[in-house]
């Protein structure tokens, strides 16, 4: 059962060969065995689980129910959940239970999901390899001794090891589509505003967005119908209607314009990665799409842009977490100060402590203009760049990562290589404009992903144009051989 699509899985709870809470038994019983070697999860909410696959199955039993009534599924650990602990990967949340539930969380519930448990995660999402995380890090199942990709590895490691049939992940410069793209799953992340962040604990609010981590295309569109929509409780969620993404599947490709940005095929790509992205390409050329070359000049300078435009909004929203109003609180203060000092030097890793200097500094009097203002123009540049691009093109094509997934504690001590781990995801986050990462080849034994980016909204578009390369290949079929 645990090698089946959700769709697949549909069916057979449709047909009664298995119930809800079998399938949920299921599941628990491999994470139980498999988990210790992946560190996939941070928390296993096995008897909520086996309650909510009791009502899945009733209701299934009692009348119609959607594609998603009892279907098994993690969700990453930055979501709130009610009455379960919401660490966001760090010691600063270690005891936080949250008091109520994320709109995400609350729509899929809704749609009938039984939830398995919370994931692992890089601290705070902040990260590209599941590394940072206060308990400790993600393995990848493909190669234990690799990373995952960061900062949703534990969502990308869990669906990969067949530890839960779909995930939720959030991507605030790539961490939906760079795991996927390690672990050789789909990964979308929709338009900035078509799915709420109301209880997503913020990295960078203006940069966030949550999206699912799937086997399959259409999977991925089953998953986003329940999670899209206008959410009256965040202020920046869209009004754009949703449309149907699984019936907008197996749309005919003849005649669809795809771009390749020449910025994305230049030096720092890994040969075998760019063999496999040729080689999808020359699939979709047989599938009738036209391929042309386009240009993002202003590509470079996304890294950059993004690591002044992160930080700093990683600095404000985090100020909240002081040991007083939220938080870890050390031991014995001896005064105020050394309450706040403590508590946040206590409760905050590394790389979060490097992003609130970072982000302090660029906000600071004098270097305001300089830095943070200037890498706000620079971000008007980028998305120009793509505003011109769509005009040309239907869809943009490249690579998710530089290279498959790389050995665990390779880039610990260079933040700058992990940081271009991301070169190619970070800009559509700049943009706000939807991604999606799936599983194209592989090389050296490890997935290698396809990157598709599509103009605002249109979702429906990239679920259809990798749903299409789905259906005349296989790698999203294939799995990590010690997780069979």
């Amino acid at each position: 059962m645990h090698k089946m699509t959700i769709a697949e899985l549909d069916r057979g709870l449709r047909q009664g060969a298995f119930t809800s809470v079998e399938l949920t038994r299921h599941f628990l019983a491999r994470i139980e065995r498999l988990n210790p070697r992946l560190n996939a999860y941070i928390t296993v909410a096995a008897d909520r689980a086996l309650e909510a696959a009791e009502r899945a199955d009733s209701q299934r039993r009692s009348g119609e129910v959607g594609p998603l009534a009892g279907i098994p599924i993690a969700h990453k650990d930055i979501f709130c959940t009610y009455g379960l602990k919401t660490s966001c990967g760090s010691r600063m949340l270690d005891s936080f239970v949250a008091p109520y539930s994320a709109t995400v969380v609350e729509r899929l519930e809704q749609a009938g999901v039984v939830m398995l448990g919370k994931t692992n995660m890089d601290e705070f999402a902040m990260g590209s390899s599941n590394e940072t995380s206060w308990y400790g890090p993600v393995k990848n199942p493909w190669d234990e001794t690799r990373v995952p990709g960061g900062s949703s590895g534990g969502s990308a490691a869990a669906v990969a090891a067949y530890l839960c049939a779909a995930a939720t992940g959030t991507d605030t410069g790539g961490s939906i589509r760079q795991p996927a793209a390690l672990c050789g799953l789909t990964g979308l992340k929709p338009t900035y505003g078509r799915v709420s962040r109301w209880g997503m604990i913020a990295f960078a609010s203006s940069l966030d967005q949550a999206g699912p981590m799937t086997r399959t295309a259409e999977d991925a569109a089953l998953l986003l119908q329940a999670m899209a929509g206008f959410d009256p409780r965040d202020s920046t969620s869209s009004q754009e209607p949703v449309p149907d993404y699984r019936a907008g599947l197996g749309q005919d490709l003849a005649g669809l314009r795809i771009g390749l940005p020449k910025e994305y095929f230049g030096a720092g790509l890994d040969a075998g990665v760019a063999a496999s992205v040729e080689a999808a390409i020359a699939e979709y050329r047989r599938l009738g799409a036209q391929i042309r070359e386009i240009s993002l000049p202003n590509s470079p300078l996304s890294v950059p842009t993004y690591y002044v435009v992160a930080p700093a909004e990683c600095s404000s929203n985090l100020a909240r977490f002081d040991g007083v109003r939220y938080g870890h609180r050390c031991q014995e203060p001896r005064d105020l100060l050394d309450l706040y000092q403590r508590s946040r030097a206590e409760g905050f890793g590394a790389e979060v402590k490097r992003r609130i200097m970072i982000g302090t500094y660029v906000l600071s009097a004098g270097y305001y203009d300089a830095y943070y203002l200037k890498a706000q123009k620079l971000r008007h540049l980028i998305s120009d760049d793509f505003r011109r691009a769509f005009e040309e093109v239907d869809v943009i094509l490249g690579p998710t990562s530089p290279t498959t997934a790389f050995p665990l504690g390779d880039k610990g001590d260079d933040p700058v290589a992990m940081y271009l781990n991301d070169i190619y995801t970070i800009a559509t986050n700049l943009a706000g404009l939807p991604g999606l990462s799936l599983p194209v080849a592989q090389s050296g034994g490890l997935p290698v992903g396809l990157q598709l980016i599509a103009d605002y909204f249109q979702e429906g578009r990239l679920l259809n144009v990798a749903h299409r390369l789905q259906a005349v290949t296989d790698w999203h079929r294939a799995s990590p051989p010690s997780f069979e």
